[in-house]
């Protein structure tokens, strides 16, 4: 059977001064993190590398981002992270910066876990 998604959590991101996308991508995506926690792991004796982590990051330059960084940084799982465009430059014309708004998706999925639960 396919892995079901057990979260989906979105986190934003912003790099105010730099205009440095990595920075927001990681900053949007230990929002979503930090919104989530799995106590299913405990609670059922389930190893963590069992949970597939996909990541969708989205910037206006999605091709400054290094995913592989990115992915080296997520705590669990079997974890890959995607680029894609969208987010939001916001620019001040008085000082010429230009505020980086990137958005970010973490979906965990797991293995069936149907054989391990009973309602009663």
């Amino acid at each position: 059977m396919t892995d079901q998604r057990i979260i989906i959590e979105m986190g934003m991101g912003n790099d105010l001064h730099g205009m440095d996308y990595q920075k927001a991508a990681a900053r949007a995506i230990e929002d979503a993190i930090r919104h989530s926690t799995l106590p299913i792991f405990q609670s059922i004796d389930l190893p963590s590398d069992q949970m597939r982590v996909k990541v969708t990051v989205a910037v206006q330059e999605p091709d400054q981002i290094d995913t592989d960084a990115l992915t080296a940084g997520l705590p669990r799982g079997r974890a890959s992270v995607h680029a894609v465009e969208g987010g939001l430059n916001v620019a001040n014309p008085e000082t010429g910066d230009t505020v980086v708004i990137a958005t970010a998706a973490v979906e965990a999925f797991l293995p069936s876990q149907a054989d391990r639960w009973a309602l009663e």
